[in-house]
């Protein structure tokens, strides 16, 4: 039987960074397509048995070692292609999470190659199914991994940036750090590959995307639009143009939500 469930940490220092964690389990999987959208947060899913070939394919191999892919920001569609059976543990970091537990590691980019957990900490994850008894193994992991990581300048922007539904411009956040612009830019551009204008626009857009799959998905998009910081509909079509290739009306109709989370991907048929 397949299983899809999100799940939140339950540790209160583990909270602030973990946005949420999500098990995936697909046991008679022949193949799955489907497409992520862009999104200011970043991940590392744990594959049970899985390489991953040339073309990006995640493929099942029995007997095989664990998969272990850190995902960064992601500013453009991400397609994922899983073949075979499916067994996989995914923890979704706040922005700055990833590193509250792990150093030395470019996180502005896919990492395949770095052993987050060790072999017999993934075999006792991938031995459970409950999610409350998952998130609490998951939590214990992160814990023995933390050593808190301060950037008083990035949490100040993060906190503007993502508290804030009101249209702001770069040079007003800027000045309200009391930092210039191009060093806002630099510090964005060393923790998430971004720009501070690209990492706005894409919090802008998955407030937008949320509002309307989670919060009220009979809200009109003349209302997503003037409630999250755009400037009318015509602003905020050419947003979803962007980052879906798609206009909003067909890409929300779609589209499939997972979980109880911001989680809205489309399926190939």
């Amino acid at each position: 039987m397949d299983i899809f469930e999100t799940f939140k940490p339950q540790n209160p220092l583990i909270q602030p960074h973990v946005s949420y964690y999500y098990l995936d389990i697909k046991p008679d999987n022949d193949i799955t397509r489907f497409q992520c959208f862009p999104h200011y947060n970043n991940s590392i899913s744990l594959y049970s048995s899985h390489y991953r070939d040339p073309a990006k394919n995640v493929i099942f191999e029995p007997g095989g070692l664990p998969l272990q892919i850190f995902t960064p920001l992601r500013k453009t569609i991400l397609q994922v292609t899983q073949i075979g059976p499916v067994h996989r543990i995914v923890i979704v970091f706040n922005p700055l999470g990833i590193f509250q537990f792990f150093r030395g590691v470019d996180f502005t980019r896919y990492v395949l190659d770095f052993n987050f957990l060790e072999r017999q900490e993934l075999d006792r994850l991938f031995e459970e199914r409950n999610p409350k008894q998952l998130a609490f193994l998951l939590d214990q992991l992160l814990l023995e991994r933390y050593l808190k990581y301060e950037n008083p300048v990035l949490e100040a922007a993060l906190h503007q940036i993502l508290s804030n539904d009101t249209p702001f411009t770069i040079e007003d956040l800027s000045q309200t750090l009391h930092i210039s612009r191009r060093h806002l830019n630099r510090l964005f551009q060393t923790h998430f590959g971004v720009s501070v204008k690209k990492f706005y626009n894409i919090v802008a857009f998955r407030k937008a995307l949320s509002g309307k799959i989670s919060e009220n998905p009979q809200k009109s998009l003349t209302e997503l639009a003037y409630e999250y910081g755009y400037t009318d509909q015509a602003h905020l079509n050419k947003t979803f143009r962007e980052f879906t290739q798609k206009a909003p009306r067909l890409f929300f109709s779609e589209g499939k939500k997972l979980g109880n989370e911001d989680i809205f991907w489309h399926f190939d048929r």
